[in-house]
């Protein structure tokens, strides 16, 4: 509590600075103002963030674990009581929050709604509360992030607790829809807000760029509607479905409220989980509910890297576990991190710095023992592995290659790198590397009875397939005829097999040919050519 108090008293000294202005730079111009409600920040960086926020009504100041804590003039306070006992300003002093979970709870500000389905949801929570200890627990990794942008834009904190009703707070999360991360985004929207999907990484479980990505549509859509109810329906329905639901309404004469629109039941229920979660939060008592304590501090601190390194390497020079890292750093799909890609990452706050030391005395070697590796043409994943040294099935694993398909060129592949390769994946491949596959065409040898006056050519066409192949299957040349009732070998895919109605066909055999060009593995033995 030192802390807090030093900086209660710093910020009693710069309101006395305040106190000698024309006009009140924490009220509206040009109006005076009679009290100012002084709500002390437990934020990083905030001087500067002030800066830049100017116009906004709530002054923040220096972080209680950002650094040293401000010098004071030891006059400052008695000038400022003075000050007061002339009756030149009022100032209400708030204690700082006790944890997390009061600040949070200070900053409420969307209308509460109070329906039948909230108190459904309040029970279901009430019922379970090692599944609601559990989820809170998982959010102590991220909530203080979360909590101090939604501050810094002035927006409302329950916001903080979206993630609960998305994903339970795991970063992890995919949806059947392939919504992912912990916010929820759909491929598609995450491209709109810049959230860069790469085989290497996918932002959208990304902590810093997908909080970033979800307020920014939030507000986006608080805009559009004027209502955080009407935002968050548009945040789980569309904007467009929503904006035709109100329209719809509005042509019936309707009111366009949340609770009046006809929408789907997922979005009818996605309001009252969110308000039976903020109204447990605000007396998890009253739910049978334990929360876990939150420290009103950061609990993680952003690292620079400035070469590739394994995701192991990383975590043992900041000496925490594979899974903490991991949680911090879920974007990161490979086993390695791509400077170029991920310049930053994430650590627990006491770690960073324990990193960075690590880093400048590692003597261990390479840092990085994966590289990529770009698909010069079509290849099957047998071929392409034993170009770049691997076994197959590592090769399939490690790119998430399923079998009987085919890579396409310019796939980026994650392959071993050479002991000395010094050159790190440049930042397009890293940023947009995708991994194209293909189906290989599974062909089914047929043999048919040639027709008077066929030849090579016009079998090629009745069939849809090359005339090379079947002169090549045939052992002929692509000029000649065939006698009536000659047994002609052709290899088809099987869908195109199956519907081929010919009386005369006699299905012999199916061999799979592995193959985008079926010639290539799909030619039968050498027979003697016929004069």
């Amino acid at each position: 509590m030192k802390i807090f108090q030093w900086m209660g008293l710093c910020a009693l000294i710069w309101l006395t600075g305040c106190a000698t202005t024309a006009d009140n730079s924490l009220g509206a111009p040009g109006k005076n103002t009679d009290a100012i409600v002084l709500v002390p920040s437990t934020g990083i960086n905030n001087q500067a963030r002030l800066a830049a926020s100017n116009t906004q009504s709530t002054a923040r100041l220096p972080s209680a674990g950002a650094g040293s804590v401000p010098q004071m003039d030891i006059n400052a306070k008695a000038n400022l009581e003075a000050d007061q006992r002339a009756g030149s300003r009022t100032i209400v002093s708030m204690t700082p929050p006790k944890d997390l979970w009061e600040r949070i709870r200070r900053g409420y500000a969307m209308p509460d709604l109070d329906n039948e389905l909230v108190h459904d949801r309040e029970q279901w929570y009430a019922t379970r509360p090692d599944y609601i200890f559990r989820m809170t627990e998982r959010s102590k990794k991220y909530l203080f992030h979360i909590v101090e942008e939604l501050e810094f834009r002035n927006m409302p904190t329950e916001l903080a607790l979206l993630p609960f009703v998305e994903s339970a707070f795991n970063p992890q999360a995919v949806s059947s829809a392939k919504a992912a991360g912990m916010w929820q985004f759909m491929p598609a929207t995450g491209r709109t807000f810049e959230l860069k999907q790469s085989v290497f990484r996918d932002d959208r479980r990304d902590v810093l760029a997908s909080t970033r990505a979800a307020l920014d549509y939030l507000q986006k859509l608080y805009n559009l509607f004027g209502d955080w109810h009407l935002a968050l329906a548009a945040y789980n329905w569309g904007e467009g479905s929503v904006g035709r639901a109100i329209s719809k309404n509005q042509r019936a004469g309707l009111n366009i409220g949340y609770q009046d629109l006809v929408m789907p039941m997922e979005t009818r229920m996605y309001v009252p989980k969110l308000q039976a979660i903020k109204n447990i939060v605000a007396e998890p008592q009253g739910f049978n509910s334990r929360l876990p304590t939150i420290g009103n501090h950061p609990y993680f601190d952003t690292v620079t890297i400035r070469r590739d390194m394994d995701v192991t390497v990383a975590a043992k020079l900041a000496e925490v576990s594979l899974e903490d890292f991991k949680a911090l750093n879920p974007s990161v799909n490979k086993p390695v991190i791509m400077a170029a890609g991920t310049p930053q990452i994430l650590l627990p706050w006491d770690n960073a710095k324990v990193f960075e030391s690590n880093l400048d005395a590692y003597s261990g070697g390479r840092l990085a023992s994966w590289t990529v590796w770009v698909a010069p043409s079509t290849m099957r994943a047998a071929d392409a592995a034993k170009k770049v040294g691997m076994s197959e099935a590592e090769f399939r694993s490690i790119n998430n290659i399923p079998p009987r398909m085919l890579i396409r060129p310019g796939s980026a592949l994650l392959v071993p790198r050479a002991a000395h390769t010094e050159q790190d994946v440049t930042s397009h491949v890293a940023d947009t590397g995708q991994v194209s596959l293909s189906p290989e065409i599974i062909l089914a040898k047929m043999l048919v009875h040639a027709g008077k006056g066929a030849t090579v050519a016009n079998i090629a066409q009745k069939y849809r397939v090359s005339a090379a192949n079947v002169a090549q299957w045939n052992n002929v040349s692509a000029s000649a005829s065939f006698k009536t009732k000659q047994m002609v070998v052709l290899f088809l895919p099987q869908s195109q097999a199956i519907k081929a109605s010919e009386p005369t066909t006699h299905a012999t055999e199916h061999t799979p040919a592995h193959a985008s060009k079926p010639a290539v593995h799909a030619a039968v033995p050498a027979k003697k050519k016929r004069k």
